[in-house]
């Protein structure tokens, strides 16, 4: 049985930079009371060229995967914030929320819903029992 984790869910615009990134993921899981669980970081496969999402996670030490649309989709009734320029541009109603709850498996949930700085959005949610894909 896997152990629970976070999942940080991570939308932003093109080109925002690392450090906003950074502090957004440091910010949302402080929100959590869960610093003990292990972190992973998503977000949609299209993001796979903002260098600023890959730079965060280095930076932070924490694992990246890249979710097909499809992987949001699936979760899309889940989600409590939702964009219609992101629902316009992706075909889901929210990139962080979204892949957070992708990322933490079936029984996840959310713990941080989307926040957004500079540029950048994230949302937390916690895998259920058994975890979900870190």
């Amino acid at each position: 049985m896997t152990s629970r984790f976070l999942a940080v869910g991570i939308g932003c615009r093109a080109g925002v930079p690392t450090d906003a990134i950074v502090d957004l993921i440091e910010e949302a899981l402080a929100q959590t009371g869960e610093e003990a669980l292990p972190v992973a970081l998503f977000t949609v496969a299209d993001k796979q060229s903002e260098t600023g999402i890959a730079q965060a996670a280095a930076l932070l030490g924490f694992p990246l995967v890249h979710l097909p649309r499809l992987a949001l989709e699936s979760v899309a009734d889940r989600v409590t914030i939702r964009s219609d320029k992101v629902i316009e541009l992706f075909g889901v109603p929210s990139i962080a929320e979204g892949s957070a709850l992708a990322g933490a498996g079936a029984n996840g949930r959310l713990l941080v819903p989307r926040k957004a700085a500079r540029g950048a959005t994230v949302a937390v949610a916690i895998s259920g029992e058994g975890g979900g894909t870190p």
